[in-house]
């Protein structure tokens, strides 16, 4: 129920500031430490390049492009998260 409200709420707004409500709403259940019953963390180690990660799962670049959100993102779970982005100027 507080799922499909949430979702037409975000799916209504402009996506920027969609992003920003989700990540901020990521950030407060962080606090809060509910983030960890959105996801299960599954043990499934692997090596690449010799890095061991947790998991395969990752989240590229770009989502938190300021490095605000670590906490709040590293609390869902995935095997590495890849922090900012590259903008030229």
């Amino acid at each position: 129920m507080i799922y499909r409200l949430l979702r037409q709420a975000l799916f209504a707004a402009p996506p920027e500031l969609a992003h920003d409500l989700a990540l901020e709403g990521l950030k407060f259940g962080a606090r809060l430490g509910t983030n960890r019953w959105l996801c299960s963390t599954r043990e499934m180690p692997v090596e690449a390049m010799g890095i061991r990660f947790s998991n395969p799962v990752g989240l590229a670049a770009g989502l938190d492009k300021n490095g605000d959100f670590i906490d709040a993102l590293a609390g869902l779970g995935f095997g590495f998260i890849e922090i900012g982005t590259v903008t030229p100027r």
